[in-house]
């Protein structure tokens, strides 16, 4: 099956179009769904060579990718099914593909010669097979990400501490709620305009028997000298250890910064991106005026340029810890988690 028969399909045209649309709300579920066509692709392609199985992936990656290029994490789980690909390829050639371990494909990088690349393959069927299965094991993952992030909850906060959240993460939310499981602390929940996600935030958690207090976002800075710690989510992580967010999460930082109070981001493997940003409009989105203001007002502001940025960078020096599937690591460590999830050849998807 070739790249456009994998398109037309009536489940990747639905996916495509609530892409489009931005209809689809959570990486986790963008994620699992670009897994599963990507699945799909795999599974009913005839495999020739690896130079024909990585352009076909690469093929129908690089379609969903021109449907939402903000998406990171669809070209992350492209470019992580690809190390997959070349991992269990060379796992055939040396004979070891029944012994190989779910998660080996992660353990680092797996290079493939450009010689190895048109040499034609006997055991496609056997290829297919250890792929599906750390396919497989990656759906797995994916689907219990939250939960496994949470587990190292009580090693970062402490009881009677006070942090500081911004907007709402699913992320974040099951850490904390984790968290309040074993320990007695207390939360700050910036509201997180225009979205004003962290009203729905600060209900669950105060639900879940957590002392919760939601602040309007002018009051993070002057909030900030009683905090311990600050805890939030992120859209991206970056090659050079920062980080692109919803909107106000810079304002956060430079506080938290201000105030030398640690500010920590939880967040899954696979948003983690081999892209780089140096400024604010790099990887950015300018969403809809009419979230800050009525209609009827631009009459009044005629002249006046209204900016409703969808995100925010957050530069590397600004964040102290990335708390993720895998444990906590620096900012600048990301170099070496990229190199051990991705192929350097697959960095850009070109």
């Amino acid at each position: 099956m070739n790249v456009q028969s994998i398109i037309s399909d009536s489940r990747t045209q639905e996916f495509i179009s609530k892409l489009k649309r931005r209809q689809i709300f959570g990486s986790r579920q963008v994620a699992a769904e670009t897994i599963e066509i990507l699945r799909i692709a795999l599974m009913k392609t005839k495999i020739t060579t690896l130079r024909n199985l990585i352009e076909h992936i690469k093929g129908v990656g690089k379609i969903l990718i021109q449907a939402q290029p903000l998406a990171f994490a669809i070209g992350n789980i492209v470019r992580k099914i690809l190390f997959i690909v070349r991992t269990e390829y060379q796992m055939l050639k040396k004979g070891d593909l029944k012994n190989s371990s779910s998660y080996n494909f992660m353990l680092g990088p797996s290079s493939t010669g450009e010689d190895e690349m048109d040499e034609p393959i006997l055991e496609s069927k056997d290829l297919k097979d250890g792929i599906s299965a750390a396919i497989a094991e990656m759906i797995e993952v994916l689907k219990n990400v939250h939960l496994l992030i949470a587990e190292q909850s009580i090693e970062y906060i402490h009881s009677n501490e006070v942090i500081m959240t911004f907007g709402g993460s699913k992320t974040v939310e099951t850490f904390l709620i984790t968290a309040g499981h074993k320990r007695r602390f207390e939360v700050l929940v910036a509201e997180g305009m225009p979205a004003c996600q962290g009203q729905n935030l600060s209900v669950v958690l105060a639900n879940s028997g957590i002392d919760t207090t939601l602040i309007p976002d002018s009051a993070i800075f002057a909030m900030m000298a009683r905090v311990n710690k600050v805890v939030v989510g992120t859209h991206a992580v970056l090659a050079n250890g920062g980080l692109i967010a919803p909107c106000g999460t810079h304002l956060v930082a430079l506080a938290a910064k201000h105030h030398s109070v640690p500010f920590v981001v939880c967040t899954p493997m696979f948003k983690m991106c081999p892209l780089f940003a140096n400024d604010q409009e790099t990887f950015n989105d300018i969403d809809s005026p009419a979230s800050i203001m009525q209609f009827e007002e631009a009459d009044s502001l005629n002249g006046v340029r209204v900016v409703n940025p969808r995100f925010d960078y957050v530069p590397a020096e600004l964040v102290s810890l990335y708390v993720t599937e895998d444990g906590g690591h620096n900012p600048s460590y990301i170099y070496r988690i990229l190199a051990r999830h991705y192929d350097p050849s697959d960095y850009v998807l070109e």
